[in-house]
């Protein structure tokens, strides 16, 4: 796997390709190709998640100093959600890069590789942290997800968890919280059920194919129910 036109589409040099390579590898490419010298990417992936959503608070909390928190909530779950990291990593052809199993790639459509990308974004905004440091990772995040503030505040950025926050601390002062309830599938193709709990009373479950995609189901199915 030569990465150089991948590194040249998104203009950083690695000092280390091989950590590259692991952010591009999924799960399922190493059930093929045991010989693969790079794990997969979901380590990498873990550390992009904080390191992307530290740099996007920090970047709004100093950008926007006379916005209520909730509000700035809001537009950071609208900037990192599935749906943006995805529409961002298919900006950058990250998809031709990256390695999956020849029974992945022809199965898996729409949502299922919607999360993939998504998750394959953040393990590169990992391997960014790693291989160049945060200054960098900083940059590359600034101009791949920060600069889609303006587009978002034209769309609204009110995400189902967020309204059912304001709207059951206004009515029963709680804060809704999420548990996974069930968990199937491989581990490079899971499914979660996820609940959305008041206090210890469980309101509604919803189902999707990361933990983020089930916990924002089920928060549309509980103001489909408070709306009722």
């Amino acid at each position: 796997m030569n990465t150089n036109e991948f590194q040249a589409e998104i203009d950083i040099l690695f000092k280390d390709d091989r950590v590259l390579k692991e952010a591009l590898t999924h799960r399922s490419y190493l059930n093929e190709n045991q010989d693969w010298p790079c794990d997969h990417n979901e380590k990498l992936e873990f550390l992009g998640d904080a390191v992307l959503e530290f740099a996007t608070t920090k970047y709004l909390f100093c950008t926007f100093p006379k916005m209520e928190e909730g509000e700035l909530t809001m537009l950071r779950a609208a900037l990192v959600n599935t749906k943006m990291l995805a529409q961002i990593a298919e900006s950058m052809c990250l998809q031709r890069y990256l390695l999956l199993s020849k029974g992945e790639r022809a199965q898996t459509n729409g949502r299922a590789m919607e999360t993939i990308l998504a998750d394959a974004f953040e393990a590169l905004i990992g391997a960014i942290y790693i291989d160049q440091g945060y200054d960098v990772a900083e940059k590359f995040i600034k101009s791949r997800v920060l600069s889609r503030i303006d587009e978002i505040k034209k769309q609204g950025y009110r995400d189902p968890k967020s309204v059912l926050q304001e709207k059951i601390q206004d009515m029963i002062k709680v804060t809704p919280t999420y548990k996974v309830i069930e968990e199937s599938g491989p581990e490079h193709q899971k499914s979660f059920k996820v609940g959305v709990y008041y206090d210890d009373s469980l309101i509604a479950v919803g189902e999707g194919l990361s933990k983020q995609e089930a916990e924002t189901a089920s928060a549309e199915k509980a103001l489909q129910i408070t709306n009722n």
